[in-house]
């Protein structure tokens, strides 16, 4: 479980025992039960990172909604209920050379108009032949963006890098010399499934 989620677990703990204390124990398992959904949404599971070169992998846990082409770029949205795992990782190995934060609206994270106009955190990632920007969006629930690297720092290709609390969007936008690996409706793991191929990597 990572470490944000401490505050949302501890508070229905406590609630709860109160209202046991005072014997409103109907009410006190409804806490009980908040409290037990947010260590679960909080969760942290131990991923498989595919090490072949060139390997573009999932920023997130989710389903494909979205895929954009056009003649320079790919764009690859991925959708995160609340019942995904919300942490994000890194889809490639490389330094990040910006992170853009641009404060925004909270739309439905359903909607494609989400990644325009939401509060969103934008990292360029640059890697050995490839520059790829990972954007955590948040949704209509989500309350924090939270993004723990700074400009600079080297990522490795699945390593997590943040979170986004509640549902939300993470959308990948890479080069369109990429052969994408996944189709709208395909659901992905993030750090584990290949959403994309650099076509000058091995097969």
């Amino acid at each position: 479980m990572v470490r944000e989620g401490i505050p949302f677990i501890l508070i229905p703990v406590v609630i709860a025992a109160g209202l046991g204390w005072f014997g409103l124990w109907p009410v006190a398992v409804v806490f009980a039960a908040v409290a037990l959904f947010m260590m679960y949404f909080f969760r942290d599971p131990q991923r498989t990172v595919p090490q072949d070169d060139g390997l573009i992998v999932s920023a997130a846990d989710g389903v494909v909604t979205r895929i954009d082409l056009t003649d320079t770029t790919k764009l690859v949205s991925v959708f995160l209920s609340p019942l995904d795992v919300h942490i994000n990782r890194s889809p490639i190995t490389g330094t990040i050379k910006e992170i853009n934060y641009t404060r925004g609206k909270k739309m439905p994270a359903t909607k494609d108009e989400a990644s325009l106009v939401n509060e969103r955190n934008a990292l360029v990632i640059e890697g050995e032949g490839i520059t790829i920007t990972c954007t955590q969006i948040a949704g209509i629930l989500a309350r924090r963006i939270v993004c723990w690297p700074k400009a600079g720092d080297n990522l490795i290709r699945g390593q997590k890098f943040g979170l986004i609390k509640f549902s939300s969007r993470t959308d990948l936008l890479m080069p369109a010399t990429v052969e994408l690996m996944v189709k709208v409706g395909d659901r992905v793991k993030g750090g584990e499934t290949v959403i994309a191929r650099s076509v000058n990597s091995e097969k």
